[in-house]
């Protein structure tokens, strides 16, 4: 495996499955693998779970590992092709790139939508530079369009709590005061519709996901019917894509309650995390036993191991 940006890398979801059963079962067994070996995981936005999973997962399999947050430990970066860099930026992507690259064996990478363009965010123009000219691996660790790691680790989840054979995923908007990027339902959409699932996601008008995405998935804008005998209800915000980057509503009405979740098969409540409470989610559906979000979370570093593992046998 050379890169890792969508489902399609994963190849066979069941083979993908079953490996991180085995990892999660024994974190230590392929530690050989990364002797020696170096992984740079860089932040141009924010993390938690994201930073300690992806570490956890690759010492696990014995590598090195270096942490690079570039807005607050570099040189500030320009990543424009033919511009005159005479502003506050000192150092190009197309230098810095191939230097990283030269200290590691694999990089990870996180970087958000801007929500400035559209086009370009769509485009992953960032990511696509670190696979061209890096000559190393590269990790989504989440981009401006997809968060893999995470829907790889949603859907290992869903495998360990599922009651049937074909569980019934709802994918829910809910209120959010800031506009946040698409990247996490895209990836779960993605994912969910490679999976044996019934997926339905929800959401009001105006909020429709890119139609690469969510063609073929069955949408419902009545979010009470949507909940009726679901088995899994995961929860995220996220601003339109038709009305880029905009928050076209705050409606209260879409958080997750407990007299929603009461029209449900009894089903888990799951979430990404960091979760604003009593606005996405109450407290009561957060804090009941149908909440998997913390073991969602720790499967993060499962996901992160099956990916590294396979890049590391093919060095």
């Amino acid at each position: 495996m050379k890169r890792f940006l969508k489902v399609d890398d994963i190849g066979d979801l069941q083979i993908a499955l079953k490996e991180a059963e085995i990892q999660k079962k024994n974190p230590f067994g392929f530690s050989y693998l990364g002797k020696n070996k170096t992984i740079i995981i860089l932040f141009f936005n924010s993390s938690l779970r994201t930073r300690l999973s992806t570490q956890r997962a690759a010492m696990n399999l014995g590598m090195n590992v270096i942490v690079l947050d570039v807005n607050k430990d570099s040189w500030k970066l320009e990543s424009e092709m033919g511009v005159i860099m005479d502003g506050d930026k000192p150092e190009h992507l197309r230098e810095a790139i191939p230097v990283i690259g030269s200290y590691c064996d694999i990089i990870g990478i996180r970087s958000f939508a801007t929500f400035e363009d559209k086009e370009a965010d769509y485009q992953e123009k960032l990511l696509n530079q670190f696979i061209q000219y890096s000559g190393v691996p590269v990790i989504s660790l989440e981009s401006a369009t997809r968060h893999p790691l995470q829907a790889f680790a949603d859907l290992f989840t869903i495998e360990e709590y599922k009651t049937v054979q074909r569980p019934k995923v709802v994918l829910t908007w809910a209120p959010h005061p800031r506009a946040l990027p698409q990247a996490v339902p895209n990836s779960f959409v993605e994912w969910m519709k490679k999976a044996d699932v019934e997926l339905v996601v929800t959401y009001p008008e105006g909020y429709e996901l890119a139609p690469e995405f969510t063609d073929g998935v069955t949408v419902e804008y009545d979010q009470e019917k949507a909940f009726e005998g679901a088995d899994f209800i995961y929860a995220k915000n996220w601003a339109s894509f038709s009305e880029y980057g905009q928050v076209l509503s705050t409606d209260r009405n879409w958080m997750v309650d407990e007299e929603k979740m009461a029209l449900t098969n009894n089903a888990k409540f799951m979430h990404c995390l960091p979760v604003r409470r009593n606005m996405i989610v109450s407290d009561g559906v957060i804090d009941s036993p149908q909440s998997i979000v913390v073991d969602e979370a720790a499967n993060r570093i499962v996901s992160a191991q099956v990916v590294i593992k396979r890049m590391l046998e093919k060095l």
